[in-house]
This record gives C-alpha cells, sequence and structure tokens, in this order.
C-alpha cells in the first residue's frame, strides 16, 4: 500500500470524516498534533540514521583506552 498516492478526493474525504468525529474546533487542534508526531518521528529517525558517525577503528581505539583507564584504576 501507497500511502503517497492518495490525491485531493481521500484527504477531502479524510477532513470530512475528522469534522463529522471531533468537530471544526477540535481539527485544528488534532492536525498540530498529528504534525508534531510525524516531525519528532522524522528527527528521531535521522537520528537513529546518523548515530554511528565514529568509523569502527576509532569505536575500538576507545574501548581500548577505556580499558587501560579501568586497569590503571584497579592497580
Amino acid at each position: 500500500m501507497n500511502f503517497a498516492n492518495i490525491g485531493w478526493t481521500g484527504i477531502l474525504l479524510i477532513v470530512v470524516v475528522l469534522l463529522i468525529f471531533w468537530g471544526p474546533s477540535k481539527l485544528p487542534e488534532i492536525g498540530r498534533s498529528f504534525g508534531k508526531s510525524i516531525k519528532e518521528f522524522k528527527n528521531a529517525t535521522n537520528g537513529i540514521m546518523e548515530e554511528p558517525k565514529d568509523s569502527p577503528a576509532a569505536i575500538v581505539q576507545s574501548s581500548v583506552s577505556n580499558e587501560k583507564s579501568v586497569e590503571e584504576t584497579g592497580k
């Protein structure tokens, strides 16, 4: 299913159904919260995709230095 191809008639039908269920006074609030939810989801997804910034060699070097400092602390 591809929801990107809804079209104007589908969007209009969704808006009419929302107006019937929640009324015109609640519709802007629902749209605002839906937009914020999508924005937070995109930000979280981008954060996950960008997380591995360091190369594997840098990660290994960091863990080796952490291991050495733990060994020195234990002495």
